[in-house]
């Protein structure tokens, strides 16, 4: 019997203008966690999807405790016990949560009717029993994100399967949901379940994992035991280079304020209840003004608020000095305001336009890039490989690469460089490093204090609380729609600002009635 549940061996994976794959060689063990580290389109996801049969490798073979196996397409890899969590979710928004976890393994009786009550006692069942707590009747379009996170797994332990590939697991979830999701990951282990575990949060691999191989532009660089090796040497193996982990900055020097934000009111479409409820601060001119908060207290509709997406019910809001409450998007941007939104896909790309068309979707108007409303193509191609270069965006036919062929990581780049180049006064940053490995964490952190340095003002919003912490000059806590709190990053703990974002705490200014002080 092979010490090795699952090999993959000497594998190639081609696509236009790129090795995504090049000669990689992957052991799993049975029972153990194993981590799959590797940069933004370093070719872990292509990978894994090779072992789950969405792709056919040009070279190589995969065995199946000892023998080699033919992995045509997902149906294969199902019979063979593999299941997969995708980065990007594959879940029927308008299908409820059993729907979607039983669909392509549904249970029939006699005449072809869906046996659906022995499928609902399989999945609470199992729901009960790995603490994967899910509303079965919900429709997957009316649950958070971690909530769709649990939907997947469950489509997997459905199908019995004892091979549970998870691809960037962590990247939508809230620092709680990750604890939840690493418990649930050692409980599979426990009981005999071989999981591969792609990532590039170094302070997970060397929370839960066993060992970690680890990639870099399509080779493979090595294998380790977590328990011999330290996240420096892991960063170092990633990125071909030593990483800085922490963020070196100078002292911030604010002077006036640039958004000032005045009793801001945003209805919510999940509830009666106002999502952003009477909320007003100021972000000055040369500092980082972060909002932290967990998931789902109201830090999206402000954006959505702030930005023109969503209409607020109330309050004022001056970029300037200039009145820009009742502004169109367009007109917002136009008064100086950039946005790298939380959702790259729904508001921050249009997928299948290519890289280049996406570079100038704000500037295609401006002289440089069309004359007489015919487009300057020479001059877009030149602006976004200037931009490619600068940004290190990875793209397998550089500026004619359709966007949704992208690794996710690459497309954050993509819009990131966009916005930072538009050199806007204010810039509104949701989740800016979500996807990213650390060596493109360590360089927007820079490019976020450097736009700071010029004076310019930021405003942060991030789940993340050693970006929270590491990048921001004030931070401005949110609970359930309101601020609770204002803290200096230089004097408060992780501890403290968990308990500021779980309610437990809330400055007295800011009590009911306290007013704030900007």
């Amino acid at each position: 019997m092979s010490e090795y549940v699952i090999e993959m061996n000497h594998i190639r994976k081609e696509f236009p203008g790129i090795v995504a794959n090049d000669d990689i060689t992957l052991q799993l063990k049975k029972g153990e966690i194993h981590a799959l580290l590797g940069e933004n389109g370093a070719g872990k996801s292509t990978l894994m999807s090779v072992l789950f049969g969405l792709y056919q490798p040009e070279a190589g073979e995969i065995k199946k405790d000892g023998k080699v196996v033919k992995i045509n397409n997902p149906n294969d890899a199902t019979e063979l016990g593999i299941g997969m969590v995708h980065q990007h979710f594959k879940l029927i928004e308008v299908f409820t949560v059993l729907d979607n976890i039983i669909l392509g393994a549904e249970t029939t009786g006699a005449l072809g009717f869906l046996k659906k009550k022995e499928a609902r006692e399989k999945v609470i069942a199992l729901s009960e029993k790995y603490g994967l707590k899910v509303d079965v009747d919900a429709k997957v379009e009316d649950i958070t994100v971690g909530m769709q996170q649990r939907v997947e797994i469950l489509k997997m332990l459905y199908r019995d399967n004892e091979i549970l590939i998870f691809d960037e697991p962590t990247a939508v979830l809230t620092p709680q949901e990750i604890d939840e999701l690493m418990e649930i990951m050692r409980g599979f282990a426990k009981e005999g379940k071989s999981i591969l575990f792609i990532t590039h949060k170094l302070n997970e691999i060397m929370a839960v994992s066993d060992r970690v191989s680890v990639l870099r532009k399509g080779k493979y660089i090595g294998t380790v035991n977590t328990k011999d090796t330290n996240k420096q040497e892991l960063s170092n193996m990633m990125v071909g280079r030593p990483v800085q982990l922490e963020l070196q900055k100078k002292e911030a020097h604010p002077t006036d304020p640039v958004l000032r934000v005045e009793g801001l009111t945003v209805p919510s479409k999940l509830h009666k209840n106002n999502a952003v409820e009477d909320v007003s601060f100021d972000v000055r001119a040369g500092e980082v003004l972060c909002i932290a908060g967990i998931d789902g207290n109201g830090q999206t509709e402000l954006v959505y608020g702030l930005t023109g997406l969503e209409k607020a019910t109330a309050g004022k809001i001056t970029l300037q000095g200039q009145d820009i409450s009742k502004a169109s998007i367009r007109q917002r941007a136009h008064a100086g305001m950039s946005h790298i939104p939380e959702d790259r896909h729904k508001h921050g790309l249009v997928l299948s336009f290519t890289l280049e068309q996406n570079m100038v979707l704000q500037k295609y108007k401006e002289k440089r890039f069309q004359n007489h409303g015919f487009i300057k193509f020479d001059e877009v191609r030149k602006y976004s490989e200037k931009l490619i270069e600068d940004f290190d965006v990875r793209s397998g036919q550089g500026p004619i690469t359709v966007a949704r062929s992208m690794s996710g990581g690459n497309q954050q780049k993509a819009i990131i460089a966009r916005e930072i180049d538009r050199d806007e006064p204010l810039m509104i940053a949701v989740q800016p490093t979500r996807g990213l490995d650390v060596g493109a964490i360590e360089h927007i952190h820079k490019m976020i204090v450097q736009e700071r340095d010029k004076g310019h003002a930021v405003l942060l919003v991030s789940l993340e609380l050693e970006e929270v912490l590491g990048v921001s000059d004030r931070i401005l806590v949110m609970y359930e729609g309101e601020i609770v709190g204002e803290l200096d990053p230089k004097k408060t703990t992780p501890e403290e600002l968990g308990l500021y974002m779980s309610g437990a705490k809330r400055q007295e200014k800011f009590k009911k009635g306290g007013g704030v002080d900007a």
